[in-house]
């Protein structure tokens, strides 16, 4: 079998656009060998591989600084209006490739490193993922930032710099096992530290109320270490800024507490406050009340906070002066976006900072407060919505709390005078529930203190204010958007498909890669035999491709020419991934059952990763592996069907595996997943999508037509009245053979032959405690999955399928999301203009 070609040696041979001049690669090789000799210690005369990956860093982030220095010149002469994304998360992956695509070096370093005896490749690979995220919300901040910089917008990323992101997942026979993610052991060639702009953070202390008004006193201190990365536009010069915080102690940190002469428990004791930047709470969807989680939402929020009102008093470039003193302009200059309620105490704090130290008058404060910042909501379960023990608030954040009281009376005192005797209401719209443990409830917070709340696809939206937050829509109507999510095609699709964006591009201009809406040109091609081709040339080779690594990294072989059937994200019982397994079992039952018969091939491949405290969703994974161990090794079953479980998912392993599929899984229960960003993913690269009408796959029917993607199951309603009339599991287990089967394996031990009780929790789950519902979806499910195989027999026609759903995905890029923002939330419009290059003067 044909080798595939690596993207690299594609890009040479078909690519005669864009094509490095002579005196660029020169550069680029003159810059990496100088880079390399001082990488160099004096006593170590052979460079490492991962020395070539740090002197090419090296070289491309030269490119990088002077436009970034002139960006933020621009920004300062200009004074536009400034974006603050405020995310616990930010999944950014590798950075290499992402910098060379934008800044279009590419093929320049391609060509150099070619020249050098190296290959781009296998540096890039070298590459430690920043895996600062969970999931979707961490990705789409990441999508994000790239959206913001390209369209031009002065926008700035702030989160924490962790100093361990998402673990790392080891599979070890068949049970999920967490490494820590030791990312920064080799150093970040991307960012740079800041230290002269540490700001203190206060935590613990008294609230004083004096005649001067209110103060925060006897607090302990932490310092905030800004670490800076730039974030580049798409071919425009414009480098914007990602800072994240680091949590240092001061110098005299505890040891006032140590005069009894313990200095060296003193300095020892440091860690205690260093630990609030230190790991990533690695759960998706789930809320964990912890000290240290609240520790780490207010440090990014305060020093933040200190930072926007830095750079909104100085309007100088690189000055410290106040200039502006009056805080009237401040939502006219600054807009603050919440990603989630992870920073929800922007809004408390942004109060403090102006009732007791500006000395705003406490209204004028508040409107000043709601003006400036919003909400985007990413979830509805309510397993997910964060809700703080008063009583830790009383002891970390005295101050905030008494505000939080404050705006609450504020709030029900309205809400009371517009819906009299209503005491019901009051209870439900309250910020503080009542009850054994008096909690505070941050997404009311977050409501109650913007000016816009967000969905992120419409069905959600609709949710958002119909039922999570329907009476304060019924208060403020006005306040609720939707704004549908979206990708960035440069990594999605220019980096991690360059077949495909090739083959794209000869047909119709390179527009799109900014315009994805461009895409619906295709439209006219789906009739043309030598573009089908085309298409499924790209998907074979990335298959072929994928296969080759999956043979490497996993020791798997699998058949390239099978359907490659991928469910990739995190694993939740929401996600489903129970549903795709009872799908292969069912499959291997019906190979088993008739050897002989003729069956569409198929490779089942699921990744992701279980939060280390979510016991079902280990019990997936061991699950999913065991199904593999007895299918994989079964001679009858030969070629016909593989169940591969992909360890470790994480941005780089997704940049392979989603041009590589054939079909994507997005099997939510209708009505719990808020959007799906991999859907988009899968979408845009080639897959086809078998789906549940939840989240945008909703939307990509609607752009596609629902005939062109395979949907099945409930929809919202049905799920409804499901719930009315009351789910009963064993109705389904008892009127479908195959259903019943596939769990009688799985209860008696066939998957788990050394431990035949090893699956009863989650057996047990199915019947009796499902919220999911999986069994209410199986046969609909089942048939629908026999309609894939029907049109996987025909290339042809599915190949047609493929084409359209790409030339409709143009809605799903996160510069159209972006946009949105820009003019609806944030009152900003996007600039066309491009910032001229460090080479040439500035106008």
């Amino acid at each position: 079998m044909a080798v595939p070609l690596s993207d690299g040696e594609r890009r040479k041979q078909i690519s005669v656009r864009g094509i490095a001049g002579l005196g660029d690669v020169a550069e680029v090789r003159k810059s990496f060998n100088r880079h390399l000799h001082f990488t160099l210690v004096k006593d170590r005369n052979v460079a490492t591989p991962r020395d070539y990956y740090f002197a090419l860093a090296h070289t491309v982030r030269d490119h990088l600084v002077g436009r970034w220095i002139r960006t933020q010149q621009h920004y300062y002469e200009r004074d536009p209006k400034r974006i603050y994304y405020l995310s616990l998360e930010f999944y950014m992956g590798r950075t290499l490739q992402n910098t060379m695509v934008n800044l279009g070096l590419q093929n320049a370093c391609d060509e150099a490193i070619y020249q050098l005896g190296l290959d781009l490749e296998e540096l890039e690979e070298i590459e430690e993922d920043a895996g600062l995220g969970n999931g979707g919300l961490g990705r789409l901040a990441a999508c994000f930032l790239d959206s913001m910089a390209t369209l031009g917008l002065a926008a700035y990323g702030y989160g924490i710099r962790y100093e361990f992101g998402i673990f790392n997942q080891k599979i070890v026979d068949g049970w999920q096992v967490e490494e820590a993610d030791d990312w920064l052991r080799y150093g970040n060639p991307w960012e740079k530290a800041r230290p002269e702009y540490m700001l203190p953070v206060h935590f613990y202390g008294r609230v004083d109320h004096t005649p001067e008004g209110v103060k925060w006193v006897d607090t302990q201190v932490v310092l905030a270490m800004p670490y800076d990365t730039p974030v580049p536009g798409y071919k425009n010069n414009t480098v914007n800024t990602m800072r994240l915080w680091s949590a240092k102690a001061p110098n005299d940190f505890n040891l006032q507490e140590f005069n009894v002469g313990d200095y060296i428990e003193a300095v020892l004791d440091r860690n205690l406050a260093e630990n609030i930047s230190r790991v990533l709470y690695p759960n998706d969807n789930f809320f964990e009340g912890k000290e240290l989680r609240l520790k780490q939402e207010y440090f990014v929020v305060a020093a933040t906070l200190q930072d926007i009102i830095r750079r909104f008093k100085s309007s100088k470039f690189g000055c410290r002066d106040p200039v502006r003193t009056c805080f009237e302009t401040f939502p006219d200059k600054v807009a603050i976006q919440l990603n989630d309620t992870h920073p929800a105490l922007s809004i408390p704090e942004l109060m403090r900072i102006l009732v007791d130290v500006e000395k705003v008058d406490w209204d004028k404060a508040w409107e000043i407060t709601k003006r400036t910042c919003a909400y985007t909501n990413h979830t509805v379960l309510p397993e997910a919505l964060e809700r703080w023990p008063v009583s830790m608030f009383e002891k970390l954040l005295p101050r905030h709390l008494e505000i939080i009281y404050a705006l609450n009376q504020m709030h029900l005192d309205r809400v009371a005078a517009l819906y009299p005797g209503d005491i019901d209401r009051l209870r439900r719209m309250s910020v503080i529930e009542e009850g054994d443990c008096k909690r505070i409830n941050m997404a009311h917070l977050c409501v109650i203190g913007s000016h816009a709340v967000n969905g992120v696809a419409r069905i959600h939206s609709d949710i958002v204010k119909n039922s999570v937050f329907k009476d304060f829509y019924e208060l403020e109507p006005e306040k609720f958007q939707n704004k549908t999510n979206g990708i960035t095609p440069r990594r999605w699709l220019l980096l991690c498909n360059p077949g495909l964006a090739d083959v794209i591009a000869e047909k119709i201009g390179e527009d799109f890669i900014t315009d994805l809406s461009q895409l619906k040109k295709l439209l006219d091609f789906i009739n043309n035999e030598s573009f089908i081709r085309d298409v499924a040339k790209v998907k074979q080779e990335n298959k072929l491709k994928f296969a080759a690594y999956l043979e490497e990294q996993y020791k798997v072989k699998i058949n390239p020419s099978s359907m490659f059937d991928v469910q990739v994200k995190r694993i939740h019982e929401y996600k489903r991934q129970l549903l795709n397994c009872l799908h292969a079992i069912t499959l291997y039952n019906r190979v088993r059952s008739n050897p002989s018969k003729s069956f569409v091939p198929r490779t089942i491949m699921i990744g992701g990763k279980a939060a280390p405290g979510y016991h079902m969703a280990k019990m997936i994974i061991k699950l999913i592996t065991s199904i593999g161990e007895v299918i994989n090794n079964d001679p009858c079953v030969g070629d016909k069907l593989k169940v591969i479980f992909l360890e470790n998912y994480r941005v780089s392993l997704a940049e392979k595996v989603i041009p590589a599929a054939d079909l994507s899984q997005q099997i939510s229960t209708a009505g719990t997943e808020a959007s799906g960003t991999g859907n988009m993913k899968f979408m845009v690269n080639g897959a086809l999508t078998i789906g549940t009408m939840d989240g945008a796959n909703v939307e990509m029917a609607e752009e596609a037509g629902e005939e062109n993607l395979f949907i099945f199951g409930m929809r919202v309603e049905d799920v409804e009245a499901l719930d009315r009339q009351g789910y009963n599991a064993r109705e389904y287990y008892e009127r479908l053979p195959e259903l019943r089967q596939a769990i009688d394996q799985i209860s008696s031990g066939f998957f788990s032959p050394r431990d035949p009780g090893c699956f009863r929790d989650v057996v047990n789950m199915l019947m009796y405690h499902d919220r999911f519902k999986v069994f209410a979806d199986y046969e609909a499910y089942i048939k629908c999955q026999g309609q894939v195989d029907q049109l996987f027999m025909d290339p042809r026609e599915w190949t047609k399928k493929v084409i359209r759903n790409i030339a409709c995905s143009g809605k799903f890029s996160s510069d159209r999301t972006i946009m949105e923002y820009a003019r609806e939330i944030w009152g900003v419009e996007p600039s066309a203009t491009k910032i001229p290059p460090p080479n040439l003067p500035r106008d």
